[in-house]
């Protein structure tokens, strides 16, 4: 049975936070369509997460042109081709100011979600990182939007430093530390890259912190990111980059070398069946 609504997502919130009090910690795959949320599931995954760039480019737009109509729509097809909990990347809320994140949360919250996160990142390449106390007050908004919800919802909070330039940790874990205490349930930094910078985060925070694997340069596995203290492990867009890499060359192959070898690596039509049956 699938979810169509806020209210039928009050025990997948409760599902989606147990998973991260699990000693081990556990892999958060992000699909981009019906058909990878459906695969995944089938594969055993325990809940799913969006990925704004995923779904930039499944609908042939740049990243971070998405409206947020299209984004909700996009967690509403997610939410349904489920059951697993899911998670919402709503970048940076569309809206600058406290009170348009909290209204996106909420609008979030009713497509069926079990959490989502908001980014301090404004959206704009000239000035990036939202001035600290603005961030932070965007965090606190958010964390009492989900706290005035009937059900419970995970809140993710994040800080795009690294992934625009400004490589200064003592910021990131300031950011961070700021957040967790206005409320948000988890911790996320993406463009960390070595071991040493995730275990310093890890140890910094008392909640859950999410780290991003797939990107250049970071490809620990996850008995190292366990033992770094990381208990979420998301890809981003890493899955839709790789399944659009193996695309783009095949295409390639029948332009330029009028070769069709790539058919050799084709998933077969019965396993393909059997995903979806």
């Amino acid at each position: 049975m699938t979810t169509t609504s806020g209210d039928s997502s009050s025990g997948k919130g409760e599902i989606f936070r147990n998973l991260h009090n699990q000693q081990e910690g556990f892999v958060i795959p992000n699909p981009w369509d019906v058909g990878t949320s459906k695969i995944l599931a089938s594969m055993g995954y325990k809940a799913l997460a969006t990925t704004s760039a995923g779904m930039s480019f499944s609908m042939g737009i740049p990243e971070g042109t998405a409206t947020r109509a299209q984004t909700l729509e996009h967690c509403r097809l997610i939410v349904n081709a489920t059951d697993l909990p899911v998670s919402a990347d709503l970048e940076n809320g569309f809206d600058d100011t406290p009170d348009g994140v909290a209204q996106c949360v909420l609008e979030a919250a009713e497509t069926g979600l079990a959490g989502c996160s908001i980014e301090d990142h404004t959206g704009r390449r000239d000035d990036p990182i939202y001035e600290f106390s603005l961030a932070l007050e965007r965090i606190e908004a958010a964390v009492a939007a989900c706290r005035s919800l009937p059900y419970d919802f995970v809140f993710t909070a994040r800080c795009e430093n690294f992934l625009w330039g400004r490589n200064d940790l003592d910021d990131t874990i300031k950011r961070l530390s700021a957040f967790e205490t206005a409320g948000a349930d988890v911790l996320y930094a993406p463009g960390l890259r070595d071991l040493e910078s995730i275990r310093i985060v890890c140890e910094a925070l008392n909640n859950p912190v999410n780290v991003v694997m797939g990107m250049p340069g970071a490809l620990f596995g996850m008995k190292e990111l366990h033992a770094a203290g990381v208990r979420r492990i998301s890809v981003g867009s890493a899955l839709a980059r790789a399944s659009f890499g193996t695309f783009v060359r095949a295409a390639e192959e029948m332009a330029g070398d009028g070769t069709f070898t790539f058919s050799n690596d084709a998933i077969g039509f019965d396993r393909m069946d059997a995903f979806f049956s």
